[in-house]
């Protein structure tokens, strides 16, 4: 059956920026074309990597949302961008992709909380904190793990709340992520993170984590990539089995999808991208989970999160 779809992350901006391509059809993990089976309800980031990157990261930001403004203007008909709970119902009423903007990394702030107001105002709803690398909010998981929120950073979560913007901690560090947890009056994300206890990998969060996201009423989006999923060989069964980990601490309300489609080279090898995504749920339906449980997964939970935030 068609399935509401809400992928809480995807690079494929930055994909289509540098290779030329174009959002209707191309030969990424996401495409327009590969979208229309399902309603889908899309995170696309703005992806920063401040040292491969040849613009300063507040530069080449503004450049990757200048090109997802080009390709969704390019397409009106069938795809459009949402700032709110409203324009999302709007878009599937429509029977239209409702495109919601992110950054990851926030160096793209440059250490200005008025960059914070100013790419709000550019359409930005999530803000990933850190990628890979240290950076004026915080320590990264794959950098300084045990540097946590800066006294710049806690001004970014405390001006996040106030404009009702989605605090994303995935690949934070995890002093930053507890700092965050103890400073934020409104639920957090982790949009494209695993079970590390299924999957060894610093980039997973750990139990203490998962429940406190859970506890704060955020949301875990799971992560396609097969090095966060299972050692060697990965399949749909490691997508469940995250799922179901998660789910066993209590996540029924906090679980859902974020693909990082076209931030990776290798998934389970029953999907290629975007458009086999409704094998997830198709499976968990068959394990004999109730549509409305499957339906909280695919897309709603991630919905009530944004309904919280967003106000």
């Amino acid at each position: 059956m068609p399935y509401t779809i809400f992928d809480g992350h995807c690079d494929t901006i930055q994909k289509i920026c540098d290779s030329n391509q174009n959002l209707a059809q191309n030969q990424l993990h996401l495409s327009i074309e590969d979208m229309q089976k399902n309603q889908h309800i899309q995170v696309f980031a703005a992806f920063i990597d401040k040292k491969t990157d040849k613009l300063l990261p507040f530069n080449r930001c503004n450049q990757l949302i200048n090109c997802y403004f080009s390709e969704l203007n390019n397409y009106p008909e069938k795809v459009t961008h949402c700032i709110s709970i409203q324009d999302i119902f709007n878009a599937i009423n429509s029977k239209k992709i409702a495109a919601l903007l992110s950054i990851e990394g926030g160096e793209a702030l440059n250490g200005k909380l008025e960059n914070l107001k100013y790419f709000f105002e550019r359409g930005v709803r999530f803000i990933t904190l850190t990628w890979n690398y240290d950076n004026e909010i915080s320590g990264s998981i794959a950098e300084t793990n045990t540097k946590g929120l800066t006294s710049f950073g806690k001004e970014v979560i405390k001006n996040m709340n106030n404009l009702g913007m989605v605090i994303d901690v995935s690949h934070i560090s995890e002093q930053g992520f507890w700092d965050v947890m103890e400073s934020t009056n409104k639920p957090v994300s982790a949009t494209h993170s695993n079970a590390f206890s299924l999957k060894n990998h610093k980039r997973n969060l750990n139990d203490s984590q998962i429940k406190a996201i859970i506890r704060n009423n955020g949301c875990i989006g799971i992560n396609l990539y097969s090095e966060f999923l299972s050692d060697g060989k990965c399949s749909l069964t490691d997508v469940i089995r995250h799922i179901e980990y998660i789910l066993a601490l209590g996540g029924e309300n906090n679980i859902g999808f974020g693909t990082d489609f076209d931030g990776m080279d290798s998934m389970p090898s029953e999907i290629t991208g975007i458009k086999d995504m409704e094998k997830i749920p198709n499976e968990l339906v068959k394990l004999g989970y109730s549509n409305e449980l499957v339906e909280k997964i695919t897309y709603k939970n991630f919905l009530r999160l944004l309904d919280t935030v967003f106000q």
